[in-house]
Parts: structure tokens; sequence; C-alpha cells
């Protein structure tokens, strides 16, 4: 396909992965004319109920990654631990958006914050350590307060663990069981953000409205469009999330996690190449949600309007919500201006089972309401 061509409704988009974001990313598909088809290891995946076809396989299959792009007209992605050898493998026969470099500098923590840093933006101290005893001195010279993280893997918490001291490296690494590390300060933060671009073939961009993360244990628990900060600090947040996004050349969703510090400082922390969970609000918050978003950029089709409609919060469900019985859903949508959106998995503790939405004349407003409607699943 020429590069910027447009796939028209009507044509077949392969996603490899076939979770919750799959399914969303499906969900604005079909109205919009297109097929999907998803690879993934699990046959019954949650993307499964509104696909044409599921393909049962590892990410690193490179005969699976061939016949999905063989039978699509665009490849696309909804999780980042794809076999590089299986996306090359699928652009030999269809355009993979984004593309295996992008995905060899994302999926690897140490090489992206190399790519960053080499780029000037601003991240914050970090170390990268390949054995125990690198780890502890990488420790000891951030100040002993770190975070450490697998270079590779790891999501929603996993694979990282934070050290009060240096002296419980070695227990860290013995725990991650990583070939490799970064190990990060532990910066003093007054709030996590996240903003998310949409880049085109043709090199058009949108960048959406600046989003307000919270999390416990290390997953996200609520998010809020756009984030009550500052008309300059939303400016500064944005620019430098397009930049990134126009330096890697993406085709699809670029979604950029940031900290601001209690001193003001803005850093970039993490990657992601795909829609992400912070913006799972945008389809309440903005004329065009991140899952429509997605598809018109890697179907060549002009990129829609991110201007804000309303503020909108989520709040995720985890799987715990089902530990003392079904979650009682009817009360939290008693609830004036919430919906509910569940992914059709099993539960267990820690699993992101669903999210509730909510839209208010206000992000703060929009925050208590999602809040009070988890708060009324709980049996």
């Amino acid at each position: 396909m020429i590069k910027g061509a447009v796939l028209p409704p009507g044509k077949t988009i392969g996603i490899f992965g076939g979770g919750q974001l799959a399914r969303m990313m499906a969900l604005a598909a079909r109205p919009m004319g297109y097929r999907v088809h998803v690879l993934d290891p699990d046959p019954d995946c949650a993307a499964k109920p509104v696909v044409e076809k599921v393909i049962a396989a590892s990410f690193d299959d490179v005969d699976a990654a061939r016949a999905l792009a063989k039978g699509v007209d665009v490849v696309t992605l909804e999780i980042e631990k794809i076999g590089l050898a299986a996306l090359t493998a699928a652009a030999e026969h269809a355009p993979c958006r984004p593309d295996a470099t992008i995905l060899e500098t994302i999926q690897d923590r140490a090489l992206q914050k190399r790519w960053l840093k080499g780029h000037a933006i601003p991240i914050g101290p970090y170390m990268e350590a390949a054995t125990p005893a690198q780890l502890k001195r990488a420790a000891e010279q951030l100040g002993g307060r770190c975070f450490v993280k697998a270079a590779h893997g790891g999501y929603d918490g996993r694979g990282q663990m934070e050290l009060a001291s240096a002296e419980e490296a070695p227990a860290a690494w013995e725990e991650l069981k990583a070939d490799s590390v970064v190990c990060e300060f532990a910066l003093d933060l007054d709030k996590e953000i996240s903003v998310l671009v949409a880049r085109s073939a043709s090199g058009e961009i949108a960048v959406y409205p600046v989003a307000h993360n919270h999390h416990e244990k290390r997953i996200l628990a609520w998010s809020v469009i756009p984030a009550e900060i500052s008309e300059e600090l939303a400016t500064k947040a944005k620019d430098l999330a397009r930049g990134i996004a126009d330096g890697l050349k993406v085709v699809g969703l670029l979604a950029v996690e940031m900290f601001v510090t209690k001193t003001g400082e803005l850093l970039v922390n993490e990657l992601a190449p795909r829609p992400h969970n912070s913006y799972h609000a945008s389809d309440s918050a903005c004329v065009t949600s991140q899952f429509e978003q997605v598809i018109r950029a890697v179907c060549g089709l002009p990129l829609g309007s991110v201007a804000t409609v309303r503020p909108s919060a989520i709040a995720n469900i985890l799987g715990d919500v089902w530990e003392k019985g079904e979650p009682k859903f009817e009360r939290a949508l008693a609830i004036p201006n919430l919906k509910l959106s569940l992914y059709g998995k099993k539960p267990r503790p820690g699993r992101k089972m669903g999210h509730l939405t909510a839209s208010a004349e206000t992000s703060e407003d929009a925050v208590a309401v999602v809040r009070r409607g988890l708060n009324g699943l709980r049996p």
C-alpha cells in the first residue's frame, strides 16, 4: 500500500492482541464499516465476540503473524509484547502501524530512556543494571529509595518493585527475575498525567487534552479528562508529547505518561504506542474517542476532532470487586451520568474487568461520580 493511502470502510484491520483494547477498537471499527481480525494466545480472548476472526497463537509466532497479515489490509496492535520478528514478518504482507522499529525502542525500557535522553526529553534520574551488584550500586548512587523495573515486560505494576534502600537490591533482583533492569530515582510527585497523540501516515497530528491519573498499588484507579492543571503546564505537556510522536514517526496512537514533581518539573515516564487506559474517558470527554481515532490513523483517514465536549472520568473495575459476590451493577447504574463498560473476562484479583465512565460540569465532579459508582458496586 502507498504511504498515506486511504483504506476505506470495507477493508479488514488486523490487531496483535485480543484484550479489552482490541475489543474496544473493534467496537469502534465495525460501525465505520471495517472488519477486524486479531491474534492472541487466548482463543477465548476479550475481543472474540466482536471480531470476525481470532488466530490463537503466541505473540512471537512468525507463521501466525504472517497468516494474520495475509488476511487483512493493515496491522496494528493493542499490546507492546509482540515479537519483533513476528511484526517484521507481518510487514511483508500488510503495513504495520506502528512498525517494528518503533516497537523495538519502546518495548525495552532501557532503550526507550536512552532514546528520550538522546532527544533532550526531560526524564528523571535513572541507571541501568544487568547484575545484582550493578543494581545495588545504581540504587546507592541514586540515593537509596528507587523504583526498579524490568527492562522488558511488566504491566499494571507487575515487573517492578520499590526499594526503600540499596540493601534491598539483591532481593529485588531475585524477585524480578529479569536479565536487565532500569533503576529510577523515586521522585517527589505532585501528580501523574498523560497525553495521547494521534498521528497518521501523512504526518497529520492530533493531540488530546491532558489526562490526570491516580494510581493505587501501581494500577490506574481513576483518570479524568481534562486534567485540572495550568494552561502553561498543559501546553508544555502537549508540546512534549507531540515532539516525541513526531520524532518516532508513530502511525497510530502514542500515549506519553508524565510526572509533575512537587517543584513543578515536568518529566516523561514511559511511552505506549497504542490506546491507553487513561483515555478510556475520551469517548465521553472528546468529540472523537481514542478507539475511533486509532482506526482513522492506521487506515489513512483524516483524524477526528479532539476538542473537549465535557469533563469526563473513568474508574477501573478490578476483579477484587467480585470477591464477595456478584457486583451490584444496578446500584451503581442508578447514579445519573454513569456508564458501565465490561470486558467479558473472568474475574481475578488485580485484573481489569471493566470501567465506569461519568461526565460532569467539572473534572473534580466527574471523578467524584465514578468513585461513588465504584463504591456502589461492592456487594
